[in-house]
């Protein structure tokens, strides 16, 4: 299945064409998920800053993967925080409603990872989120790293560290755990070598676990506390 968004920049193939057989349940439930099952948290009717992230697949060393960046610590917003590429969309990306979420995943990618989109086959779209802390309307992107190219920091003010994830740790049931924020938000988080991952960026890959089928059942009741670092 081939669709295109397309805009003043140009339309953009979101095909599921071609993936590798383990990559297809995620293909499937992008198609049908709902937003209220995804988060509780959607966009409002009007208002918010639309954006976009890059949630791409990659076949790595220990099998499939996930590609995750670390913020800069220095940053005013998010500091230290591993998260998915992505950013705000510009005015040359397009109609938010379009082709702009899928311009602007690839296109903050590019520019915080330095990976080329050329080698990205987008093949989902999900429902567009909502992140109340910061007003942002958040459109995941999925994306097949078909052909892999060199990944790192391009600007270390704005970014730490590149690094991928394999699905089979974010899959481990003792690598998950509730994260309690000071506020007293819960949510899930996934603690992958010197990183823990929580809050948006982990949320998505925890509904994604769930709708593809890969979810292992795992100790809900095991806190971590958002200051704890292995």
């Amino acid at each position: 299945m081939t669709r295109t968004h397309g805009g003043a920049a140009g339309e953009i193939a979101v095909s599921a064409d071609g993936l590798p057989r383990w990559l297809e349940p995620v293909a499937r439930a992008s198609r049908t998920v709902e937003p209220h099952q995804l988060s509780r948290f959607l966009p409002p009717e009007s208002g918010g800053r639309q954006s976009a992230v890059l949630v791409l697949f990659g076949d790595g060393d220990r099998g499939p993967e996930l590609l995750l960046l670390e913020r800069a610590g220095t940053l005013r917003s998010h500091a230290g925080q591993p998260s998915f590429p992505g950013g705000a969309l510009d005015p040359e990306d397009g109609d938010p409603e379009g082709g702009g979420p899928v311009r602007a995943a690839l296109r903050e990618a590019e520019e915080e990872t330095g990976l080329d989109p050329s080698g990205v086959q987008v093949f989902g779209v999900l429902p567009r989120l909502y992140i109340p802390v910061s007003g942002f309307v958040v459109t995941p992107v999925l994306g097949w790293w078909r052909e892999p190219s060199p990944v790192a920091p391009v600007s270390e003010q704005e970014t730490a560290r590149v690094f991928t994830v394999p699905v089979a740790d974010l899959t481990d049931p003792e690598k998950r755990a509730t994260a309690v924020h000071p506020s007293g938000h819960r949510g899930p988080a996934f603690q992958v070598g010197p990183a823990l991952v929580w809050g948006f960026t982990a949320g998505v890959i925890d509904r994604i676990l769930h709708y593809a089928g890969w979810e292992r059942p795992w100790d809900r009741e095991r806190e971590v506390p958002l200051s704890w670092r292995s």
